[in-house]
């Protein structure tokens, strides 16, 4: 049945009729929006087919006119035939700080237009854009209906490609998935109705023009992929995550979960720069959420940690390694050794801890399995200086989550790795939400896996750390996708959104062609600068130390995995080209880190230090011996203005760099 809306008023109907004589004002006045500095621009057009947005960075027109609207329930289309009614413009400007993250301050400076769309019928649809320096977003109110609930269908939201641009994308095939894959080439004419885009999508529209297509602010509300369209014209057509108990419907809300006016949902993000560095630094993701209801965050301590489950619990001074009590007592003592902050005990502590299809619904999360003791374990630790975290599948999690915190919390748990959610509907993003408030109630950090890409929720919840959502070091253990080019891909890729739990520190490190894949003690493909260097380059205020603890034991490289920060106040990407290399530097009070990685081809890069105050600085430099093991370690003075020339090996080279200023001679 067709959805009623009431009878208009005399006064609506006149207002109705006045339509096109407003749109026309609205239309000759420009309704369009510039960002502060001017770069980026939002243009807003309507014809017989409705209301468009095209896009323009530094004046030249990326997006053509591109759809707008929503697909309700009962077959209620808003968007098409739809007219610009009214505007609204207002500028917001903030400097706001971050716990933890690649920036300790942001400014979120942006110009904001917000439309009115009404069609011949009255239904109404609001528009609210911002734009931004580095980006423009994009986000609907959707109207409040007259009776019953909200329910959305589909997006209607288009991207119409001015060009056939190179994107870099990860075609994840069907909804329900880890969000773990590699972001490939395609040129945009080749992405296919039938493909399901995972975001980010990353487009160099060449000319000094790079954007990507993101998500932020994802709250009562499903995610969204892209697909090619299917009408012939250049672009990408929006599909949301669909329920799992009604797939015909995305979203559904009743009336008391709606705003007083309506519903906004998550804003739609084409971030922008002139290099894909550019779009590294940006903390736009961050800006479009809401700021952190937490008035205290002093036990939000990022930091690294050991690791167990990796390597496969192996201890070589254990005699019977595994999830026991000797074992996890032996990468305790590992973390304190190197430095390390925390030691997380993962998938086995308790009984029937398993994930995936191997769900046991009899698990008990709340005691740990027979020869673990526990309470002993945390007692150690504590008397080590070591934080623990302990792994929990989520469904263990689910329905007991307050009286697992709780009881986590009294145990002296710093936090919890949460794994195997694998999906991003409705309904998941609200168990999302209702675990950030949870834990955060309880001071208890997060880590979450098989976790949806971020949205920019550390903003607003800091105590979410991390989460996986990438195909990380883990696929080492059964495969040869984990190569130096898709490790130079995913800085500019999926760590555009939000940090990422690669879990760095392999130590068994071997050239490409001579890799073999290893459940226990695994290989990493490159070398072992290359991993050093992922402690600066990738995102995570929780780093994972991957390897077992007697490989670090005297081993080169190990030194700079104790000193190395995972937070910071600056980052800045020196040098670049997304799938060949990066150069990432990134500041923590006074000294600075370099990390440099390259993929299977070696390289010689020349670094301007011109981003250095003068100096002098004691720089420590971890650079690739003459194989893959192999670390030259060597201490040099430099400058602000000097350039450093750093040589990357065959095969996955890299390099890691500590500066430290020091009193001028």
């Amino acid at each position: 049945m067709r959805r009623r809306y009431p009878l208009l008023s005399a006064f609506a109907l006149l207002f109705v009729l006045a339509l096109p004589t407003v749109a026309r004002a609205v239309e000759a006045a420009g309704a369009a929006l510039r960002s502060p500095g001017g770069q980026a621009g939002l243009t807003f057009s309507q014809d017989e087919g409705g209301v468009a947005f095209a896009l323009d960075w530094r004046g030249r027109q990326l997006l053509l006119p591109s759809p707008l609207g929503m697909a309700l329930d009962e077959d209620v289309r808003l968007g098409p035939g739809m007219r610009i009614v009214g505007l609204r413009r207002r500028e917001g400007d903030e400097r706001y700080r971050l716990v933890a993250g690649k920036h300790r301050e942001a400014r979120d400076h942006y110009r904001e237009l917000e439309l009115d769309l009404a069609d011949a019928d009255g239904r109404r649809l609001g528009v609210i854009a911002r734009a931004y320096d580095d980006g423009v977003a994009l986000r609907y109110r959707l109207p409040r209906p007259d009776h019953g609930d909200l329910a959305v269908r589909q997006e209607l939201t288009g991207y119409l490609f001015a060009d056939d641009y190179r994107c870099w994308s990860f075609n994840v095939g069907r909804f329900n998935t880890p969000h773990e894959g590699e972001f490939d080439p395609i040129q945009a004419s080749r992405i296919r109705p039938m493909h399901l885009i995972d975001l980010p999508l990353v487009c160099e529209a060449g000319g000094g023009a790079t954007f990507a297509i993101a998500e932020a602010d994802l709250d009562r509300y499903a995610a969204f992929y892209l697909s090619g369209r299917g009408d012939g014209r250049l672009g990408l057509d929006t599909r949301l995550s669909p329920r799992q108990d009604t797939p015909g419907i995305a979203v559904r809300l009743a009336r008391d979960e709606l705003d007083g006016d309506g519903h906004l949902t998550p804003w739609r993000v084409v971030m922008l720069g002139d290099r894909p560095g550019d779009l590294v630094e940006s903390n736009l993701i961050s800006h479009l959420n809401p700021p952190t209801p937490l008035a205290d965050t002093s036990w939000i301590v990022p930091g690294k940690s050991a690791w167990d489950w990796w390597s496969g619990s192996v201890a070589p001074d254990v005699a019977e390694a595994g999830m026991n009590t000797a074992t996890m007592r032996r990468y305790i003592d590992h973390a304190a050794d190197m430095g390390l902050d925390y030691m997380l005990i993962d998938a086995g502590w308790y009984p029937g801890s398993s994930g995936g299809d191997l769900w046991d619904p009899s698990a008990d999360a709340s005691r740990p399995v027979p020869g673990l003791d526990l309470p002993a374990l945390l007692a150690h630790a504590r008397e080590r200086g070591v934080g623990i975290w302990l792994w929990v599948h989520f469904r263990a999690l689910d329905t007991r989550m307050d009286e697992l915190f709780a009881r986590y919390r009294d145990w002296g748990v710093k936090g919890v790795k949460v794994d195997y959610m694998d999906r991003n509907d409705q309904e998941m993003v609200a168990f999302f939400h209702r675990m950030m408030r949870s834990a955060a109630g309880h001071r208890l950090m997060l880590d979450l896996h098989g976790a949806y890409r971020p949205t920019g929720l550390n903003r607003t919840w800091p105590h979410f750390l991390t989460q996986e959502g990438v195909l990380g070091a883990e696929y080492n253990k059964w495969s040869r996708r984990v190569t130096p080019t898709h490790n130079v891909t995913i800085p500019f890729t999926r760590m555009l959104v939000g940090p990422i739990d690669y879990t760095p520190g392999g130590f068994r490190n071997s050239r490409p062609e001579q890799f073999q894949v290893s459940f226990t003690r695994p290989q990493v493909m490159g070398s072992r600068a290359h991993q050093l260097a992922m402690f600066v380059v990738y995102d995570s205020p929780l780093q994972m130390v991957a390897d077992s603890p007697e490989v670090y034991i005297d081993a080169a490289g190990a030194d700079f995995i104790g000193l190395v920060p995972t937070s910071w106040d600056e980052t800045r990407v020196l040098d670049g080209a997304i799938g060949e290399y990066i150069v990432l530097a990134r500041r923590h009070g006074a000294d600075w880190y370099i990390g440099a990685m390259g993929n299977e081809a070696a390289r010689t890069l020349d670094i301007d230090l011109s981003f250095l105050d003068e100096g002098p600085f004691e720089a420590t430099l971890w650079q690739d011996g003459a194989a893959p093991v192999e670390v030259r370690r060597e201490t040099r003075r430099l400058r602000g203005g000097d350039t450093l020339r750093l040589a990357l090996a065959e095969g996955g080279g890299g390099a890691a760099l500590r500066l430290v200023p020091v009193a001028a001679d």
